[in-house]
């Protein structure tokens, strides 16, 4: 399941749906929140995250199915928020079922850096009356290069 959505999203039904009767042996949650501090400002009291419906699903589609061509994957989900949000909010549910607990691990540490990287998302931090967009960040970017094959 991939959604990008402005609502909140519950992860225990997110988690319930990830399971696999007599199947499942682990399931690897990650739950992004919006920070106090951000990397530029320090002081962020909000951001916007804006995307390009049909491109982002589809973006985010690949990063799910190359990580299903790495690993046996029971089942994954992804659910990005979008529109304004502040701090404490979740952003982002990457859920990842599996026989084994290795490759569930394995798989969303995988699609979380992939996500972070090359889905298409755009960020613009607010503080106060000041507002700009985030460039990439290069830690992001270095640690896809632990998945190269």
């Amino acid at each position: 399941m991939i959604q990008v959505q402005q609502e909140n999203f519950q992860v225990d039904d997110l988690y319930n749906n990830l399971l696999k009767a007599n199947q499942t042996g682990a399931v690897v949650m990650f739950v992004g929140l919006v920070r106090q501090f951000s990397d530029l400002s320090k002081q962020a009291c909000s951001f916007e995250l804006e995307h390009y419906p049909g491109m982002t699903e589809r973006n985010l589609q690949a990063i799910v199915d190359e990580a299903n061509s790495r690993w046996s994957l029971l089942d994954v989900s992804v659910v990005h928020r979008v529109g304004r949000l502040s701090i404490d909010d979740q952003i982002v549910f990457v859920g990842v079922s599996a026989a084994h607990r290795a490759e569930a691990f394995e798989a969303c540490d995988f699609i979380m850096d992939y996500l972070k990287s090359r889905a298409a998302f755009w960020k613009k931090e607010t503080q106060g009356l000041e507002s700009r967009w985030v460039a990439a960040n290069t830690n992001d970017e270095k640690s896809l290069e632990r998945w190269v094959k």
